[in-house]
């Protein structure tokens, strides 16, 4: 007898109708617990197996890319193909297809039993997970598809933060708060030189490192268990996710505020952590892409604050930041935090962090 346990978003019918779509894959499934709502991109169910070791059900709420269900499922199937490689991420087992009842459909990964992330104590362990990844040998261009990887990852990456800068406009933030990100947004320059050598350290990254996305093993090993958003690009990106204060305090179960000794000491990790250390870190570049990281993460909540109270799309397709598709309580964690970091003293902390971090780095 299969036993379902209900939950706000998963009724025991859906659990139901899950179970009937994993039977076609696989027939060992003997329980289903839908997982907290802790995310505004996927659902997540634990498959405890009879004959092997558990599973996850990731089932896409949306596609942060904008991606059609078809193009979303290959594309996330391939960030954890490609990413296993480092072995510091699940395994991807296999994929649920798009149905009726499961339209954006799924992919079925391992469960990893760990805890959240506690910081400073597990930076050691991020930085080796992420050396692990970015040290994945990158294949020649024509191999990368479906995986973004831009002629010019820098100019991609200042055309998305731009992008989402469009949203301030409409965004409830003050006049001091916007004089001073049009101030950073205004330092976010194109410096040829510096984008030639950003573009020349381009590797496979996640793009969403930041520490809840990762569970520490009994081991102590991090493991990063949320990739969708993989892409080639500069490793800095993720270093950047995985220590700003926008991204240490975002989640509660990993929260934390590092200080600057942290940071190097997390940049300091993860360079030696790699295989092949041997140059100097290029300090220019690793704070320009943390800035750039920064810039991003703060124009998305200008964003998420413009469209989350939009109708939640019934078609199911691409984009939807619609808070109907996720419980409230996440909806307002993630309300508080976009005001939070949208903040003038936030914008300006996170700025002199920024400055006090590219200084200390030199000194080393």
């Amino acid at each position: 007898m299969v036993d379902f346990t209900p939950s706000s978003l998963f009724s025991t019918e859906r659990l139901s109708r899950l179970h009937r779509a994993l039977t076609d894959i696989n027939d060992d499934v003997v329980h289903l617990t839908a997982l907290p709502d802790t995310g505004l991109a996927h659902d997540h169910v634990w498959i405890s197996r009879d004959t092997g070791p558990d599973w996850i059900a990731r089932l896409p709420k949306q596609s942060q890319m904008q991606l059609d269900p078809e193009t979303n499922l290959d594309y996330q199937a391939n960030c954890f193909r490609r990413a296993a490689q480092s072995g510091h991420t699940p395994d991807l087992h296999g994929i649920l297809p798009i149905s009726a009842d499961f339209p954006r459909g799924g992919l079925l990964v391992s469960a990893i039993e760990g805890r959240p992330a506690k910081l400073p104590d597990d930076v050691p362990a991020i930085g080796e997970a992420l050396a692990n990844l970015h040290e994945i040998a990158l294949p020649p261009v024509d191999a990368r598809p479906p995986l973004a990887s831009p002629r010019s990852p820098w100019t991609a990456m200042r055309d998305e933060v731009l992008a989402q800068a469009a949203y301030l406009d409409d965004a409830p933030i003050d006049e001091a708060t916007r004089r001073r990100l049009d101030t950073e947004l205004t330092l976010f320059h194109d410096d040829r030189e510096l984008a030639e050598r950003i573009d020349a350290q381009r590797c496979l990254i996640s793009f969403d490192t930041h520490p809840g996305n990762f569970l520490i093993t009994p081991e102590g090993q991090a493991v990063l268990v949320d990739l969708e958003k993989c892409r080639y690009g500069h490793p800095g990106l993720d270093l950047a996710h995985a220590s700003l204060y926008t991204s240490t305090t975002w989640d509660p179960a990993s929260h934390a505020v590092l200080d600057t000794a942290s940071v190097v000491d997390f940049y300091r990790h993860w360079w030696a952590a790699r295989a092949t250390s041997d140059d100097a870190m290029d300090i220019e570049a690793l704070v320009a892409t943390r800035r750039a990281m920064w810039l991003w993460s703060t124009t998305w909540c200008a964003k998420w604050l413009t469209l989350h109270h939009q109708e939640r799309d019934s078609l199911a397709q691409g984009e939807d930041w619609s808070a109907a598709l996720s419980e409230d309580r996440l909806i307002a964690h993630v309300e508080d935090r976009a005001r939070h970091y949208l903040s003038e003293s936030v914008i300006k902390r996170v700025s002199d962090d920024n400055h006090r971090l590219s200084r200390e780095l030199a000194q080393t």
